[in-house]
């Protein structure tokens, strides 16, 4: 500073030392201020019980119960503990549920030998947890089993429905192979031992590591956690165990008969849906993505570089894109 002016001014250098401090602590204190206010943290994941229709539903929760639910649908041979990593990620900004359907993780399992399973049963029971629940209103996401069982959910109760979230979940034969066509088929029409011994094997624990997580990551296995398949294969120690989900494969056929109702809904109620598929799944191919934009032409589609687990391998990629598919809804 110029020494008239300073002279002028009556201002030492000191003063201005001090002053210039001053300003950048405060600076810095409002800007950690604002970063503090706009950080959105993860809520405490909750692990909860609900009894409905008599039977114990296991389910996980998080987030404020105001905000706008999303409901996380798992799929075979998992449980809602495959989301453990995708709750955390989203309970900061929403109301996450995640349900074990009834026979699968910690849900009450009936005896397979007087309770058949079916996917409209699985429905039954996630749509009489959210009633339990007072949950009126949801988002839905929806992959491999959980596309059958929200399809149902949404059939039975169309307008309840804000936004469908799919990865790799079927709705359309595009999705499936030929081969794999005709295993969900002879799965429902063949009752022979040998088919029986078929389907069963594919529940063993060579099948659930090799043939389910580590199938599609083989250059780089170690994406996947091996939590995953030691939970599902804790719930599949016994034959009464794996017959559950021996019947469900076998009442597969029936959502692919289905699949007309479920586009005609798509078609009519045109929800706003993101895809987020793992392109490199051989069971539920990309085509079966590309093919909702048949009916729901402004879905938003994410082809990921990911398999059939996509939540397993990428799970902070799929909630960017939740996030942002949420806000734009929310405009």
């Amino acid at each position: 500073m110029h020494p008239d002016i300073q002279k002028n001014l009556k201002v030492k250098p000191a003063h201005i030392i001090s002053f210039i401090v001053f300003l950048l602590v405060s600076m810095s204190t409002l800007t950690a201020q604002v970063y503090a206010a706009d950080a959105v943290w993860p809520s405490k994941t909750a692990y909860k019980y609900a009894n409905v229709n008599g039977k114990k539903i296991f389910y996980r929760e998080a987030g404020i119960q105001h905000k706008q639910t999303i409901v996380l649908l798992h799929g075979y041979p998992s449980s809602s503990h495959s989301y453990r990593e995708l709750i955390p990620l989203l309970s900061g900004r929403y109301h996450v549920i995640a349900p074990d359907y009834l026979g699968s993780g910690y849900s009450e399992r009936p005896n397979p030998e007087t309770q058949k399973y079916t996917f409209e049963l699985l429905a039954q029971y996630v749509e009489g947890l959210l009633t339990t629940l007072k949950v009126k209103r949801y988002s839905l996401y929806i992959q491999d089993f959980g596309a059958p069982v929200g399809f149902r959910m949404l059939l039975n109760n169309p307008n309840k429905l804000d936004a469908l979230i799919v990865q790799n979940g079927n709705a359309y034969l595009e999705g499936l192979t030929l081969p794999r066509q005709a295993f969900f088929k002879a799965a429902n029409e063949d009752s022979s031992k040998a088919q029986q011994d078929k389907i069963y094997s594919f529940t063993s624990k060579q099948a659930i590591i090799n043939n389910q997580y580590l199938r599609d990551v083989q250059s780089n296995p170690e994406v996947m956690s091996p939590d995953s398949w030691t939970h599902d294969l804790h719930f599949l120690q016994t034959k009464a165990d794996r017959v559950i989900q021996v019947q469900l494969l076998q009442d597969y056929y029936n959502n692919l008969l289905d699949y007309p109702k479920w586009q005609a809904y798509l078609r009519k109620y045109q929800p706003p849906t993101l895809i987020v598929w793992g392109k490199n799944d051989p069971a539920f191919i990309a085509e079966g993505a590309k093919a909702y934009l048949k009916d729901i032409p402004n879905a938003e589609l994410h082809l990921l570089d990911s398999g059939h687990f996509s939540v397993e391998e990428k799970p902070v990629e799929i909630a960017k894109y939740i996030v942002d598919f949420m806000n734009k809804l929310a405009q």
